[in-house]
């Protein structure tokens, strides 16, 4: 059950970064300083003062910079690499497990994948969504989404720490009723486009 536990917060914070790069890493330096979040071998380093003065002042100038409509999409270029690198760290830091049986290979060859992955592929859909909002709105929209992302990384930082097996309930949930939802559009869409067809043919 550790082990799940692990897994499952390790993937949380990584998907977290997918949200916001620094922020997840704010609060996991905290969380490890107050003694909330346990790490791995040698990711003591981030509950140090100097990590958590690093992370603050790096959280702070990213979450103004993505309230600046030109400058959002500059850090979008640079937050793609920078994410999947935060967050396999974060995963790193909790697959610990895996040092005892393939030892550090294999502890960052699946932080990599896992927890990279999903940082990935999280800033890939924030990055499509702020593309869509800059074609609706002209940018305007863009700090509303960028506030909605940031709160987003703390919430999924903190309950990932805090009650990990909740928080992938509550998203496994919402990807069922994003699919069904996604579905009955589709079954909708049909109907209408054959029944359209048929007229014109008639």
């Amino acid at each position: 059950m550790a082990i799940v536990l692990s897994v499952l917060v390790g993937l949380g914070l990584a998907a977290a970064c997918g949200f916001r790069v620094f922020l997840p890493l704010l609060i996991a330096s905290l969380a490890v300083k107050a003694g909330w979040l346990t790490v791995s071998p040698g990711f003591a380093w981030m509950g140090s003062d100097e990590a958590l003065i690093a992370f603050a002042v790096a959280s702070g100038l990213e979450i103004l910079g993505y309230w600046i409509p030109w400058l959002d999409h500059a850090l979008d270029v640079l937050a793609a690499p920078a994410a999947v690198v935060a967050g396999t760290l974060l995963a790193a830091s909790q697959f610990g497990f895996t040092t005892s049986s393939g030892g550090q290979l294999l502890q960052w060859s699946l932080a990599l994948v896992a927890g990279g992955g999903a940082a990935g592929v999280v800033q890939a859909g924030t990055s499509l969504v702020r593309a869509g909002s800059t074609a609706i709105t002209g940018g305007l929209g863009n700090p509303l989404v960028s506030t909605v992302e940031a709160a987003a990384a703390g919430t999924i930082t903190v309950m990932s720490i805090v009650a990990p097996i909740v928080l992938w309930l509550l998203l496994c949930l919402m990807m069922v009723l994003a699919i069904r939802w996604w579905q009955r559009r589709q079954a909708r869409y049909v109907p209408s486009t054959a029944a359209g067809s048929g007229a014109a043919a008639a």
